[in-house]
């Protein structure tokens, strides 16, 4: 058993035998703020990179004597203006109530606000609310009030605390669905907390939920909520898929084709085009995994596409969220060490890359983080909190993505490999591949004209003719490869159409076939409505057989005794009868 298990199992024996142990306990620990020390320079020299200076970092002493780390107060006020560099993470400077350290929590973003909800702070499941203003970088408690559950019936209803339950926005409401709680019920759990009268409430649903869980994942797809997988409250690990339409609030099982993820929980999901699911990692009770599974929501088929790239180790409790087509993949652990790598998949190619990497038990290397993304100056941030590492952690920190793949410019630089285009067709076979190439190319000149700008500004021997000639010899290179890639392009749109026909065809054929068989069956049918209708006049004429064969005997007795009475009857009547005399024939008699 792993030591976050035990310590659970630990707390809940002690519960059961001394109810108030947690309120006696709670008077005399206190609980440090801050748990892992990201940084214990006291002062950090100004850092110049890119031409920009960024204030210097100072430490100052928290109340309680631990230490946090905090920047100029320039730069707070700034909040999340202060973060210039891109691809590297943060410690965000807050102020206000900080909430407690956490994991299996759940998080989401609306309108420049971070919003927390429950989790797990020392094997004791939590439910208080906290809001973060991603402007002014401060922290408060929400004190939300629980809606009763009708006029008639004015007791509240019960929220109970949970951990690894996920947050969605929607609407004026953020949705708190499933979790494990103290008291495991069937009943698959999903409250709404209304985000302008700030209360709680059960939403009734309709159809079969399914069973109660946690550490699953869930995705909204349009107006339907995706959930997949997790662990039941007897802690058997799921594979199963459900969708929710937030529209009707009705539930539906799905049986899709294909081999589905091994059951497990603690994975991550993402959606892209609105039409693939995507699932990576997570965990069972011995291994944990790196393998990346695709459903197809349209046709509901599952396939397990070739991952391309540096794979990320096999981890569990990450978290990721997505920007454009790039999804990022942050912290996670196999209960030995956390990831320290923040990877990003680009959803169109499944390639791989690793965007930054930290050092040390730091909050980024846990497991049950929470990972969400806000927007600032039409620029998006990834915004990182809590986790578990040995520590409750309940640092906040941030990172600028760049929007760059790494290793998709490498792709690019080259001919396209036959299983990255492979594996793009499988996972968006209607992206148009004409179109991308035309982007992508684009792209790379602009990214090798700001690269190669500075080197050129240094060289003073060098001519504008020497350049000139550089350029347009780059550009040449560029403008036939990109041919390479239209013409390859275009070859994969043509065995497409093929594809396409082919598969026509075979529906017309399967179609046919369907018409024949249903013809077939019909004729089958009435053939053995025939036979039944001849047993029965069969049966009915060997009845007839029988009661004419009787009939038969019968009147062949009768005939029988009719010869032997005028056989006993004489000529003479009664008087020759006296006489002894024999009747010569009937007439007489």
């Amino acid at each position: 058993m792993v030591s976050a298990e035990a310590m659970r199992l630990f707390v809940k024996i002690l519960e059961e035998e001394e109810p108030g142990w947690y309120s006696r306990a709670s008077n005399s620990v206190l609980e440090p703020v801050t748990d892992v020390q990201m940084n214990h320079n006291a002062i950090v020299e100004p850092i110049i990179k890119n031409r920009n200076s960024f204030a210097e970092t100072k430490t100052i002493s928290a109340e309680n004597g631990g230490l946090i780390e905090t920047q100029d107060i320039d730069v707070v006020s700034e909040g999340l203006g202060s973060v210039v560099v891109y691809d590297q993470w943060t410690s965000l400077p807050i102020t206000g109530q900080r909430p407690k350290g956490r994991y299996e929590h759940a998080a989401a973003v609306v309108e420049d606000k971070m919003y927390i909800y429950g989790g797990n702070h020392n094997g004791r499941y939590l439910s208080d609310l906290h809001v973060l203003d991603l402007r002014s970088c401060t922290w408060s408690k929400i004190e939300a009030k629980v809606e009763s559950k009708s006029v008639e019936t004015p007791s509240p209803i019960n929220i109970t605390p949970s951990a690894g339950h996920s947050l969605i926005p929607w609407e004026n409401k953020l949705l708190s669905i499933a979790g494990h709680t103290k008291d495991p019920s069937e009943t698959f759990q999903v409250k709404a907390f209304d985000l302008q009268i700030g209360t709680w409430s059960m939403l009734n649903t309709y159809g079969k939920p399914p069973v109660s869980r946690g550490g699953q994942s869930v995705t909204l797809v349009g107006t339907t909520l995706v959930i997949f997988g997790g662990q039941d409250a007897k802690q058997t690990l799921l594979n199963d898929l459900h969708i929710l339409d937030l529209e009707t609030l009705t539930w539906d099982e799905i049986d899709a084709v294909g081999v589905p993820p091994s059951p497990r929980s603690g994975h991550a999901a993402a959606v892209h085009a609105e039409r693939y699911l995507l699932i990576f990692g997570g965990g069972s009770h011995a291994t944990c995994f790196n393998d990346l599974h695709v459903l197809d929501l349209q046709t509901m088929e599952w396939s397990r596409p070739t991952q391309q790239g540096e794979i990320p180790v096999p981890r569990a409790g990450h978290a990721g969220v997505t920007v454009g087509e790039n999804w990022f993949i942050v912290g996670g652990g196999d209960n030995k060490s956390g990831a320290s790598e923040t990877v990003v998949l680009n959803m169109s190619t499944l390639a791989w890359s690793v965007v930054t990497s930290v050092e040390g038990r730091v909050p980024l290397a846990s497991e049950g983080l929470s990972l969400v993304v806000g927007s600032l100056n039409g620029e998006d941030i990834l915004i990182s909190f809590g986790g578990y590492n040995g520590h409750y952690n309940s640092e906040v920190n941030v990172l600028k993505p760049s929007h760059k793949s790494t290793l998709q410019s490498k792709i690019m630089e080259g001919p396209l490999p036959d299983s990255v285009s492979a594996v793009h067709n499988a996972t968006n076979p209607t992206r148009d591949l004409e179109s991308e190439f035309e982007v992508g190319q684009e792209g790379k000149i602009r990214e090798t004209a700001i690269d190669n700008f500075e080197p050129m500004k240094s060289k003073g021997g060098e001519t504008s003719e020497h350049i000139l000639a550089m350029l347009k010899a780059e550009k040449e290179e560029l403008e036939s490869s990109f041919n390479n890639e239209k013409l390859l392009s275009l070859q994969l749109k043509q065995e497409l159409a093929d594809a396409e026909a082919r598969n026509t065809d075979l529906y017309k054929e399967l179609q046919s076939v369907r018409g024949q068989l249903a013809s077939e069956q019909s004729r089958c049918f009435k053939l053995e409505v025939d036979v039944a209708e001849l047993r029965q006049k069969l049966q009915t004429m060997e009845t007839l057989q029988r009661e004419l064969e009787l009939l038969q005997r019968q009147k062949a007795t009768s005939e029988q005794v009719a010869i032997n009475a005028k056989q006993r009857q004489g000529p003479g009547g009664v008087w020759g009868w006296l006489a002894g005399s024999t009747p010569q024939n009937a007439d007489d008699a």
